[in-house]
């Protein structure tokens, strides 16, 4: 009596593997045995795989049936994490070839990755500050003093409009409507802009005007808004050495940097539910995929407040 043969190795014995896809099983086989590549080749091309297979499981979708838009999703996550261009280049390669072979199988009939590009890394941004942090800061400064009330008049207005600290060492009394709530900025590349003043900010700025200003320019020979000592010009690092000391004050431990309080205006912002593309004119991005780096902030944290909160969101 003949013993029964064993098995032939090929895509029958590997669709019997325990761990993974059937489709992605055959496709590293195909690697090794067909094309010669390297264990280590091999294995990156699995892990690249895997980390998109993850993805597409909270989409309840799978390998074989991604879409270009899945995909494209699961780059721009890769981008928001920090992943370098070259990462991500050969990422999408590793994509790329997986779904060549199952259209050559026949079990694709249009390949979702044909003509992708890789997106552009974002940039990571730090954490901005919240809305008790932002209230610390803007309460710091001693508005008995002139220099107090201005540096708080110039908080308020910092946060109030997004611009950035060499934006609004420019703006011209002129430029400032405070019973409408509005200011003219320049800024990149000479372009002028119309950005909303809050109600509170505007009151802050009143206040400055009223009883501050006349202490820094007496003979009211500067049409800066806020102007220095003798009507000279505020440099953009006095400023921030002003608003780190007011910072420690307000017991904030993150480092403040030059453009924290502009990123807290867009995150919150956003947050709240403003539209992207007014967003993006507030801000003076030339392009909006420049402000989308928000968006990446605002899908962290809602993961994050989803993981924490909704009853199935861990396993």
């Amino acid at each position: 009596m003949s013993r029964p043969s064993a098995p032939r190795p090929g895509r029958a014995a590997v669709r019997e593997r325990p761990n993974g896809p059937a489709a992605l099983h055959e496709f590293l086989s195909h690697l090794a045995a067909e094309r010669g590549m390297s264990r280590h080749t091999i294995d990156a091309y699995g892990r690249d795989l895997a980390a998109l297979a993850t993805d597409l499981q909270r989409a309840g979708r799978g390998l074989e049936s991604a879409r270009r838009r899945d995909i494209q999703d699961h780059l721009e996550r890769l981008a928001a994490g920090g992943m370098t261009a070259r990462s991500i280049g050969r990422h999408l390669a590793s994509l790329r070839a997986f779904y060549r072979f199952l259209a050559a199988e026949g079990k694709r009939v249009r390949n979702p990755v044909e003509d992708l590009e890789a997106p552009r890394p974002m940039r990571r941004l730090p954490a901005p500050l919240t809305a008790n942090e932002i209230e610390a800061l803007l309460g710091a400064p001693d508005t008995r003093r002139a220099r107090g009330l201005r540096d708080r008049a110039l908080l308020e207005t910092l946060y109030s409009t997004g611009m950035r600290i060499t934006e609004i060492l420019e703006v011209r009394l002129e430029a400032m409507n405070l019973k409408l709530g509005y200011l003219r900025c320049i800024g990149k590349g000479s372009k002028e802009r119309v950005v909303p003043l809050g109600s509170e900010a505007a009151r802050w700025v009143q206040r400055y005007l009223d009883r501050a200003r006349p202490r820094f320019d007496p003979e009211r020979a500067s049409p800066l808004l806020f102007p220095g000592r003798a009507g000279r010009s505020l440099t953009r690092q006095g400023v921030w050495k002003s608003i780190r000391a007011h910072g420690r004050r307000a017991g904030i431990r993150a480092p403040l940097h030059p453009h924290l309080l502009r990123h807290s205006f867009a995150t919150h912002l956003l947050e709240h539910g403003a539209d992207l593309r007014a967003v993006q004119q507030m801000l003076g991005h030339a392009d909006i995929s420049t402000t989308q780096i928000y968006t990446h902030v605002n899908r962290e944290r809602l993961r994050r407040l989803y993981d924490e909160h909704h009853p199935r969101a861990r396993g």
